[in-house]
C-alpha cells in the first residue's frame, strides 16, 4: 500500500454534484486510492447520497463534523486521518478525468517529483464544458508563486515522503497559502500540460469576487508570510497581472 493515494473532498451542500464526482474517482483507472470525504454539516441531501457510494465501495471514507467548521478545517480533518503516501485534492463540485491518478504518479515516481499538478478545464454549474482551459508553466518554486497562482487544487497530487505532514490555514486562499508554505520549503511544484480534470465554474465561485481575492491575497501576504510592504506591492501586481492574463485567454 506504499503508493496509496489518500483523496481529500470537503463538503457543504454538494447533493447536485458529489455523486459524479466520486463517480469520477471510481472511473480512475489507478485504484490504489482510498477518499476522505468530510461533511462539513450539509443540510441538503449530500449525506445520504455519500453513505450511499461508501456502503458500495469500502475506499470511500466518510466522515462527519460536529458543527460547520469551513473547507480549510474539513480539508485538515481528512488530512489527519490521511493513510496514503499521497495527497490529492478534490472539491464536491468537481471532476477528474479516468487517466489523472496514473498519468500523475506515474510522473512523480520516475522524475523523483514532490509536488505535482496539471492543467484543467472548466465547465458550467450543469457539468457542459465552456471553451476555457487553464494551462500550467512547467515549473513553479515559490519565488514564481508569489506573483501568480497557476496551481489548480483540483489538480494538486503531493508525495508526503518527500514533503512531510502539512495542513492549510484557516485563512482565504488557503490553498495558495498552502502551497506557498510547501514552497517556501524549497520544494518545487511541477505542472504537467495535460487537462487532466475539470472545474465547475459558478456564479458563486468564490475566486469569482476579484475585489476580495486582491484582499486575501494581500492578507497572505502580510500576515501568513509577513512579507515587507515593499515585497508584497510588487507580488500583489505580478498577481494581478498574472490572473488578467490567465482569465483573460480563451484556451
Amino acid at each position: 500500500m506504499s503508493d496509496l493515494v489518500s483523496i481529500v473532498t470537503p463538503v457543504f451542500n454538494a447533493a447536485s454534484y458529489v455523486g459524479e464526482t466520486i463517480e469520477s474517482v471510481l472511473a480512475q483507472d489507478y485504484q490504489n486510492w482510498e477518499m476522505l470525504i468530510v461533511d462539513d454539516c450539509s443540510t441538503d441531501n449530500s449525506l445520504s447520497i455519500i453513505e450511499t457510494y461508501s456502503r458500495f465501495d469500502d475506499r470511500i471514507r466518510l466522515i462527519r463534523l460536529e458543527q460547520n467548521s469551513g473547507v480549510a478545517t474539513a480539508r485538515n480533518v481528512a488530512l489527519r486521518n490521511a493513510r496514503g503516501r499521497y495527497i490529492a485534492f478534490l472539491d464536491s463540485d468537481d471532476t477528474w478525468y479516468p487517466n489523472k491518478l496514473t498519468r500523475q504518479i506515474t510522473y512523480m515516481k520516475a522524475n523523483d517529483v514532490a509536488f505535482s499538478f496539471s492543467s484543467y478545464e472548466w465547465m458550467d454549474e450543469e457539468g457542459r464544458l465552456l471553451n476555457k482551459t487553464i494551462r500550467v508553466p512547467r515549473i513553479v518554486d515559490y519565488d514564481r508563486l508569489l506573483g501568480g497562482n497557476p496551481i489548480g487544487c483540483l489538480t494538486v497530487v503531493i508525495d508526503t515522503d518527500k514533503v512531510g505532514s502539512f495542513e492549510m490555514p484557516p485563512i482565504r486562499h488557503e490553498d495558495y497559502a498552502t502551497w506557498l508554505g510547501i514552497t517556501k520549503r524549497g520544494v518545487t511544484a511541477h505542472g504537467i500540460d495535460e487537462c487532466l480534470a475539470r472545474y465547475r465554474r459558478s456564479a458563486q465561485s468564490l475566486s469569482g469576487n476579484k475585489i476580495k481575492s486582491v484582499a486575501w491575497t494581500w492578507s497572505i501576504y502580510r500576515s501568513y508570510l509577513k512579507l515587507g510592504f515593499t515585497r508584497s506591492v510588487f507580488s500583489l501586481i505580478k498577481y494581478a497581472c498574472s490572473a488578467i492574463a490567465r482569465y483573460a485567454n480563451p484556451f
